[in-house]
């Protein structure tokens, strides 16, 4: 079945405490099954609009895990190679085990080379996808509890201990985002789930082939299907894809979704004062989820 997520509030002018909190409550109370972070850390002023005011994201999920115990905990998506790969590894592992085994880690490359330079790693911008596939190995490997060497282009340890490991150790579920062709095929060969953002069912129905043909390649599982989407009460803003318009209509888009593999949506909603947002999820889980988890009414006409 369908599972659903909620996007905290934690970017965006008028992001705060009060609806970060909300936001958590209404979604464990509505049985919506986890969290979701977003990770920026120092963007030009041309992206402060989005992005200028945000809530980092480990540190956020951290507070949020553990004032909300039945929730999962999710980034969408930690910009690795603007990161320490080893800080990383750190901060998640810590994190997983301190919630109990609740995290999924959402990983992409980012798309803001001004933002490399602010944060001190302008030269990775070009090389971002090979340091995100060697990241994920070498999470991996530390979080196995191995004591053996890695060696890789941008990594080389031999004498280290690593704890505490993970509880879910080297199985942490990693998520790949993107809908670049690197993006896919690291999805299909190196990770456990496949992360979409702002894409309609129709056009991530396009990218599952090449999802598949990864992961066959390289004798691994088919990576399960998560989408995050805004919800918007008009239009969709600049062409981006969102669930808007009717109930009916997004009902629909929903079931589309699921029909095309899709397992967890992450929705994202726009207001920014906490009772107007839990208006929002309440409204939708009322209007949308109840009705999509619904079997469909037929139209057939019984003779």
């Amino acid at each position: 079945m369908l599972s659903f997520g909620l996007v905290l509030p934690t970017l965006r002018a008028g992001a705060s405490r009060e609806v970060i909190e909300a936001g958590a409550e209404v979604a464990q109370r509505l049985g919506w099954t986890t969290v979701w972070t977003t990770d920026h850390v120092l963007v030009p002023r041309a992206a402060a609009r989005e992005y200028g005011r945000i809530y980092e994201a480990i540190t956020t999920l951290a507070w949020v895990g553990a004032r909300h115990p039945a929730l999962l905990l999710g980034t969408s998506v930690i910009v690795v190679p603007q990161r320490s790969a080893v800080v990383l590894a750190k901060e998640l592992a810590t994190l997983d085990s301190l919630s109990d085994g609740r995290l999924l880690v959402g990983v992409g490359v980012g798309w803001n080379e001004a933002e490399y330079g602010n944060l001190g790693v302008a030269e990775r911008f070009s090389r971002r996808g090979a340091y995100l596939d060697e990241t994920i190995g070498l999470w991996r490997h530390l979080w196995s509890g191995s004591h053996g060497p890695f060696e890789g282009t941008f990594h080389d340890l031999h004498d280290f201990t690593f704890e505490p490991l993970p509880v879910q150790r080297a199985r942490l579920p990693i998520l790949v985002g993107g809908g670049s062709d690197g993006a896919l095929r690291r999805a299909g060969s190196l990770g456990d789930g496949y992360h979409s953002s702002d894409t309609s069912p129709a056009a991530y129905a396009l990218r599952i082939p090449a999802i598949r043909a990864a992961a066959e390649a390289s004798k691994r599982a088919m990576p399960r299907l998560s989408a995050r989407i805004n919800v918007r009460s008009g239009p969709p803003v600049g062409g981006e894809y969102s669930l808007s318009g009717r109930a009916s209509a997004m009902v629909e888009e929903v079931r589309a979704f699921a029909s095309i593999g899709v397992e967890h949506l992450a929705l994202g909603f726009e207001p920014r004062e906490p009772d107007a947002f839990v208006a929002a999820v309440e409204r939708f889980d009322r209007d949308v989820v109840t009705e999509a988890r619904a079997e469909p009414r037929s139209t057939q006409v019984e003779g």
